[in-house]
């Protein structure tokens, strides 16, 4: 595992532009870089990143299509074809976590989306390590010592993944609560990070993670080959995957989890959440909203 500051991780991040590109970003003052959570590449308009939750232009000259292409061939290291799976998906994950989410003209294959044929815009979305992040909620979800159910729910772009990371990190190392057996599901190598099989990003000593498969997948191999204590996985985004969250919290396993949304209304609204209310599947629900560049967190008790 690799301990850097945020600005380092937007070094490594911008490794992933084409040169032009990337010296541009490299402009950004130390303090920006630092602050910088996604670089928008959009085909003829000036590149802009978004800092404070404000998009800011940069400055230079306009994205050009075939500087789009060059990105994707960086970030797949020339191998098109070995991350065509994400492709499909319309992103792109590269080392350190680092994602890369991707827009155009879709090429299709019996109906469903083959790959992307002309990628007209980009976004760069740089992971962070946040340290401490956990520490204004982990009281309230640990009653006891011990952490309880909890989904993390929050629009995108307002830290969820940060949390669920420091979350993970603090209960493997028992920071704060009983240390407790953690495995990850991280389909897209957003929280963890593998590289060489080793984390790049603080999952704790206690973790075990199973990436690039499917979470519903990845959350019954983790539930079958690792006695985990804790079944934690990025983003609910499928009726499978709250079908594999139902089936684990039946084996006495606490779920940690996230999901995209403002609050308990639109779990109950939505088809897809209701179920997780339904079922009782969490105790608590941490809410996160921006008030200006400050992250502020809210536990409301589900049950």
């Amino acid at each position: 595992m690799v301990s850097r500051t945020a600005a380092d991780s937007f070094v490594q991040a911008v490794q992933a532009l084409p040169l032009r590109l990337r010296q541009e970003a490299l402009s950004l003052t130390e303090g920006d870089r630092g602050r910088a959570e996604e670089l928008r590449l959009r085909a003829g308009w000036p590149m802009t990143a978004l800092i404070g939750g404000e998009e800011r232009p940069l400055g230079g000259p306009p994205v050009e299509p075939r500087e789009l292409e060059q990105l994707v061939e960086i970030a797949s290291r020339a191998s098109l074809h070995t991350v065509l799976d994400q492709v499909r998906r319309g992103y792109l994950t590269v080392e350190g976590g680092h994602r890369i989410g991707l827009c155009g003209t879709a090429a299709l294959r019996e109906g469903e989306i083959h790959s992307i044929r002309t990628i007209s815009s980009a976004n760069l979305r740089v992971a962070r390590q946040v340290r401490g992040a956990a520490a204004p909620v982990l009281d309230g979800l640990c009653p006891g010592g011990r952490l309880s159910d909890t989904l993390i729910l929050a629009p995108p772009g307002l830290g969820k993944t940060t949390l669920l990371r420091d979350l993970i990190r603090s209960v493997s190392e028992g920071e704060g609560c009983s240390p407790l057996r953690v495995a990850l599901a991280d389909e897209r190598g957003e929280v963890a990070a593998l590289y060489n099989g080793v984390p790049q990003l603080e999952v704790g000593r206690r973790t075990d993670v199973a990436e690039g498969c499917p979470k519903a997948q990845g959350l019954m191999l983790l539930l079958r080959a690792m006695n985990p204590q804790v079944l934690a996985v990025d983003e609910i985004t499928a009726p499978e995957d709250v079908r594999a969250l139902t089936t684990a919290a039946g084996c006495g396993v606490t779920l940690l989890a996230t999901a995209h949304g403002e609050g308990r209304a639109d779990l109950e609204r939505r088809p897809l959440y209701r179920p997780l209310l339904e079922e009782g599947l969490f105790r608590f629900l941490v809410r996160i909203r921006r008030e200006g560049e400050r992250r502020v967190y809210a536990i409301e008790e589900l049950r």
